[in-house]
């Protein structure tokens, strides 16, 4: 079960994260209240594609979108793409809207938005292997977890 996974991960790092179970939401408000965060801290996991065989996870704020161009100049390189859900699912474990670098069935590297950190006491709300179901956690402490690069590589949403 790919939710055992994500949370056998979590302990594993000896993290103290908050499971929450809830059904299925429309909005990244009603995921915020669901979760019992702000908005900016849902933690959208992205898989992104540098070449053929190379993965690795963006982790983007709610309120925030990949910048291409910043990723891309972060990274050296000149073409990035996002996997079909088929191909996200087989190189991670988890379906789309589940992913979660944690217990990914590849460590693949992880870049964070630098948004991500500065306060301390944040916690971030990350999906957990399974629909519905999100792992709340010290934003710092996730970060440290899983050795993620730190870098400017969002912008705020078009609102």
């Amino acid at each position: 079960m790919s939710e055992q996974r994500a949370t056998d991960a979590l302990t594993a790092c000896g993290l103290d994260a908050e499971i929450t179970r809830h059904g299925q939401v429309g909005s990244l408000a009603e995921a915020a209240a669901a979760r019992g965060v702000e908005p900016r801290d849902i933690i959208k996991t992205l898989v992104v594609r540098r070449r053929k065989g190379d993965y690795l996870f963006v982790l983007v704020p709610g309120d925030r979108e990949i910048s291409w161009p910043k990723l891309r100049s972060f990274l050296g390189v000149n073409r990035l793409s996002m996997p079909n859900k088929d191909v996200a699912r087989e190189v991670t474990g988890y379906e789309r809207g589940t992913i979660t670098p944690f217990g990914s069935t590849t460590a693949w590297p992880v870049i964070a938005d630098i948004d991500l950190t500065g306060d301390p006491a944040r916690r971030i709300s990350l999906g957990a292997g399974a629909h519905g179901v999100a792992a709340t956690l010290n934003a710092e402490a996730a970060l440290a977890a899983l050795h993620a690069q730190v870098a400017d590589v969002t912008d705020l949403q078009a609102t």
